[in-house]
């Protein structure tokens, strides 16, 4: 049973750090399930090294196609899937800093994937390109085997305590919610206006009117 667990998690990462196959392929979340499940340490350490053995094979893919198809990698279908951008970002990368771009892309969806091609197609040489990537994987191996051992470890810390966590949560949401429904209920509601009489309204500009248009012949009127 463990060697069939090894085999799919070589397998997995392979997948993941393959050209192409990575975004397919969820090798990420599988690792940290098969480390879940995992409840040794030797065992655990082993798991740690198949997944480094397996994400460095896949980088071999991308650096032996980008070796022989050159530049021309770039244009073709299996870089249009997975993105020119990211192939170009990896270019620039590896421009800037050299082999250890492929150690500090490891962690870097979609670019990890083409950092490998961009190496091959640029020329990069084999003993450069291999120490990153061992460096890269194994980097990339134990955060997530190590983030699945955490999660478990967590989970046994905690598993007594949910159910009274649970409760506590439910009495402070009830807590809550008490005063406010209380609240709504003693708070009489807001009285209505009485309607407003718009044919006042009316009158009194009616009236304001004729007092306007009567206001010059009233000047004229003397009292003698």
């Amino acid at each position: 049973m463990a060697a069939i667990t090894y085999l799919l998690a070589y397998g997995l990462a392979f997948a993941e750090s393959g050209l192409g196959l990575g975004m397919v392929v969820p090798g990420e979340t599988a690792v940290v399930v098969l480390a879940a499940t995992t409840d040794s340490t030797p065992l655990l350490v082993l798991l740690g090294v198949a997944v480094t053995l397996g994400a460095c094979s896949g980088d071999h893919v991308g650096y032996w196609l980008g070796r022989r198809y050159g530049d021309a990698l770039r244009e073709s279908a299996l870089v249009a899937r997975v993105g020119r951008r990211p192939f170009d970002r990896a270019t620039d990368l590896l421009s800037r800093h050299g082999g250890t771009a492929v150690f500090l892309t490891r962690l870097v969806p979609v670019v990890r994937t083409l950092t490998p091609a961009a190496a091959g197609a640029s020329g990069l040489p084999y003993r450069r390109f291999l120490p990153a990537s061992l460096a890269g994987s194994a980097l990339w191996a134990s955060l997530y085997v190590g983030g699945g051992a955490a999660a478990t470890m967590l989970w046994h810390a905690g598993e007594d305590a949910f159910g009274r966590a649970a409760w506590l949560v439910l009495v402070a949401a009830a807590l809550a919610i008490l005063p406010v429904l209380g609240l709504r209920t003693r708070v009489p509601m807001r009285p209505e206006l009485p309607a407003l009489d718009v044919s006042s309204i009316e009158l009194g500009r009616e009236a304001r009117h004729r007092r306007a248009a009567f206001s010059p012949l009233i000047g004229d009127v003397q009292i003698s």
